[in-house]
């Protein structure tokens, strides 16, 4: 069961969810299901000065989340 990213189009509510087979899944604010697939953002190990600032620093200091401090859903 995979898990991925969804933007709803009516409250603008991004959030991840595990999808099972052809399961359409529901925002969890409005419940609409008119969503948006997103690209997932995943995580990478890098050292040195080549190391991606997004991946250094999150809302809880290890999530990575490019959105900033407070977006990702671990909150």
């Amino acid at each position: 069961m995979p898990i991925h990213e969804y933007a709803c189009k009516r409250c603008d509510r991004r959030f991840e969810t595990l999808v099972r087979n052809a399961e359409t899944p529901e925002c969890p604010s409005c419940h609409s299901r008119d969503l948006e697939r997103q690209l997932s953002v995943f995580a990478a190990h890098t050292t040195g000065a080549a190391a991606p600032k997004a991946f250094t620093s999150g809302a809880c200091g290890s999530c990575g989340d490019p959105r900033g401090p407070g977006a990702c859903s671990m909150n």
